[in-house]
């Protein structure tokens, strides 16, 4: 080897690729791409309605639950900043693993089936564990690249916004169309790719690295091309698999090309290794003249990096008990660290906090019931998954776009973030116009616009939380932020929508509680395909025939009665195509 060449191919180099900060950022995408199973329950949640004979309110609750485990992560976010990360994910791991296994036997057979509490309970912990993998890795992920955490956090979920499809396609290629299997896919593959990463994932020092005083973002960008690969090939499949009936080995060919092309980001990392270790032999052989001065005195010593090493309590940053009350009201300025109690009591977080209950809820309550939606409307099985199939491509685009577009707009031209999101919750609203309209196949663009809606207000939310209140105390922050989205989950799903459904489900099976597979189809959808105004068109008819002594009049008293009944006739068929 020539002198001056770097070898990849030596155990030095590979122990180099494993602790870089672009490796950390390439172990946090395969753990986020295993993160998403909270947003494919509509594909199993037909089997928990038909095996263990749920009504809608009841499977809308085991929604909620399964929404309160995913986005409330306090409990991990005060362990990420006690404990290193390697602990937060192992513990994700082994509920994810717990929670959903038991949920498997229930629908197996294999365990009597529990009480709806437990089931609750399950899913609620499984579902949680997801806070331990997405606490551990976005947050090493956005202090070791703080200068480009719009996009970093835009990169990480969107992989989690793809999972939905990636799950779809790996279930059928391992298991088959069994969609209980599907929940056994869900209880360990999560844990497997948390165990794999487990020693990767971690803060490392941050050294600035620039060219022309911006950050060097170009890996990012190679992340995001590859990450178009992967979204546009689920997005091929799932057209092609809704127009052609695959055998299992076709699902087992297309699930191997998709692990291919899900992996294959390590080559980026590989390359930025490479081109480092170049540039450091090349420095080697040619040193740079080095200009010495004497240290400066600081007033700073100990200031903010001081900080961030401080051992003061989380919650009100130290002081004791008065001077935390006193100094809850008291918050630093923005961009600056607060405490935890000072971002939970301010303006800012109450904004946040309203905008995820009824955005993130509202368009999480459309995610949850796309299952029920196309039933509905009609719609047959296959097109129901392509709707779930659709929601996570889209989810990946809004998380995506979200991220890079949000911090593209903020260094170019100061666009304020929040401006950004209030934009998405407005585009938002027309997707649910799509759903309530009920246009003959308007629930493809419904699915398309409420997944890109509902994917892009997560990474905005978190970057805003990340630049209002400090990357000190992060871990906990973005968590508290997220936990509003399952109390509007719980008001427009639970109580509004679920309560609806089964009212009228029940109405519709003449008074008999809607379980088990039956469903309810649109209030007036058959009766406005019908003609309504068909009885007020036979009384010209009838008025016409104007008074013509007995005789006539017996006629008229005749057409009235045939007119009659036919209106009765016509009632009666419209109400049987209610029912």
């Amino acid at each position: 080897m020539a002198r001056g060449e770097v070898s990849m191919c030596t155990p030095a180099f590979a122990s180099r690729v494993v602790k870089s900060r672009w490796f950390v950022v390439y172990a946090s995408i395969i753990v986020m791409a295993a993160s998403g199973s909270t947003y494919i329950f509509a594909l199993y949640s037909k089997v928990l309605r038909s095996k263990l004979g749920y009504n809608q309110e009841t499977l809308n609750k085991l929604s909620f639950f399964k929404d309160l485990g995913t986005n409330v992560g306090i409990i991990s976010g005060l362990v990420q900043q006690v404990a290193p990360t390697w602990v937060v994910l192992l513990i994700g791991a082994g509920m994810n693993l717990a929670g959903y296994l038991m949920i498997y036997l229930a629908l197996t057979g294999r365990t009597a089936p529990p009480p709806v509490w437990l089931m609750c309970f399950y899913i609620c912990f499984g579902a949680n564990a997801l806070t331990f993998s997405n606490t551990g890795a976005l947050v090493a992920c956005v202090k070791n690249f703080p200068e480009s955490r719009g996009i970093v956090i835009g990169l990480l979920k969107a992989f989690v916004g793809l999972s939905g499809a990636i799950y779809t396609q790996l279930y059928l290629a391992i298991y088959g169309d069994d969609a209980a299997s599907l929940v056994l896919l869900v209880a360990w593959l999560p844990a497997a790719f948390n165990i794999f990463t487990v020693y990767t994932i971690r803060v490392l020092p941050y050294a600035r690295r620039s060219d022309g005083g911006k950050p060097y973002n170009t890996p990012f960008y190679h992340f995001l091309y590859l990450s178009l690969a992967l979204a546009s090939y689920l997005l091929v499949m799932i057209v092609v698999e809704k127009q052609v009936q695959f055998s299992h080995a076709a699902y087992v060919v297309t699930s191997t090309a998709l692990l291919i092309i899900l992996f294959s980001p390590v080559g980026v990392v590989v390359r930025e290794e490479y081109k480092a270790v170049s540039q450091l032999e090349e420095s080697l052989q040619n040193p740079p003249a080095i200009a010495v001065e004497e240290p400066k005195a600081s007033s700073a010593d100990g200031g903010k990096d001081g900080d961030e090493s401080s051992s003061s309590p989380p919650l009100c940053g130290g002081g004791g008990m008065c001077r935390c009350l006193t100094n809850m009201f008291k918050p630093p300025a923005l961009g600056e660290d607060y405490s935890i109690m000072q971002a939970l009591v301010s303006v800012e977080m109450l904004v946040l906090f309203v905008i995820s209950v009824f955005g993130i809820g509202g368009t999480l309550t459309a995610i949850d019931n796309m299952a029920q939606i196309g039933q509905s409307l009609g719609y047959p099985a296959k097109s129901i998954n392509t709707f779930v199939s659709l929601i996570s491509i889209w989810n990946y685009a809004g998380r995506a776009g979200a991220g890079y577009i949000s911090e593209f707009l903020l260094v170019r031209y100061r666009m304020p973030r929040p401006l950004v999101l209030t934009a998405v919750l407005l585009v938002s609203c027309i997707g649910h116009l799509f759903i309530a309209f009920g246009v003959s196949q308007s629930l493809y663009a419904a699915s398309v616009i409420i997944g890109f809606c509902f994917g892009a207000q997560w990474p905005l939310l978190f970057a805003i939380i990340s630049e209002v209140f400090g990357l000190k105390y992060y871990s906990s922050l973005f968590n508290f932020g997220s936990a509003a989205s399952p109390a509007g989950a719980y008001v427009l799903n639970v109580i509004i929508t679920g309560r609806m459904y089964d009212a009228e489900a029940t109405r519709q099976h003449g008074g008999v509680a809607a379980v088990g597979d039956k469903i309810c189809k649109g209030w007036t959808r058959n009766f406005y395909r019908g003609d309504i105004y068909a009885k007020f068109k036979v009384a010209p008819a009838v008025a016409s025939e104007s008074s013509e002594g007995s005789s006539a009049d017996g006629n008229r008293v005749e057409m009235v009665e045939e007119t009659e009944g036919k209106s009765k006739s016509k009632k009666e068929v419209v109400n049987q195509d209610l029912y």
